[in-house]
């Protein structure tokens, strides 16, 4: 039970972390459990990570942060009004995804003849 809790060794760190938290939960339906969590995930980047944030004094990374906290917030205002949320989080801010891609994969089968594979 020892690893359970995951500790950062500095801000940059908590904020990938972070993010990739979110990346992972970012459509699921909003339950209570999970605005809790993500309530919980908001508050540390308000709190102490942005305490430690400004003791490091790194002003770009202070201005990122600031930026993620906004769009944690931005999520939260999303789901709770219903709304679907199209995007993930990249850099530290959320970007909009339009649509899926499709990657298209060309391969020789048998004989030589080509066919294509669609990947999502």
């Amino acid at each position: 039970m020892q690893n359970r809790y995951v500790k950062p060794q500095n801000v940059k760190e908590a904020m990938i972390i972070i993010q990739d938290l979110f990346n992972k939960y970012r459509h699921e339906p909003l339950t209570d459990e999970l605005l809790r969590y993500h309530q919980n995930l908001t508050n540390r980047l308000q709190t102490d990570i942005y305490q430690a944030a400004q003791l490091e004094g790194n002003d770009f990374q202070t201005k990122q942060l600031a930026g993620m906290i906004t769009a944690m917030q931005d999520w939260t205002r999303l789901k709770v009004a219903g709304r679907p949320f199209r995007g993930k989080m990249k850099n530290f801010k959320l970007v909009e995804q339009k649509h899926q891609k499709i990657k298209r994969v060309t391969r020789k089968g048998r004989a030589g003849h080509k066919y294509h594979v669609a990947h999502h």
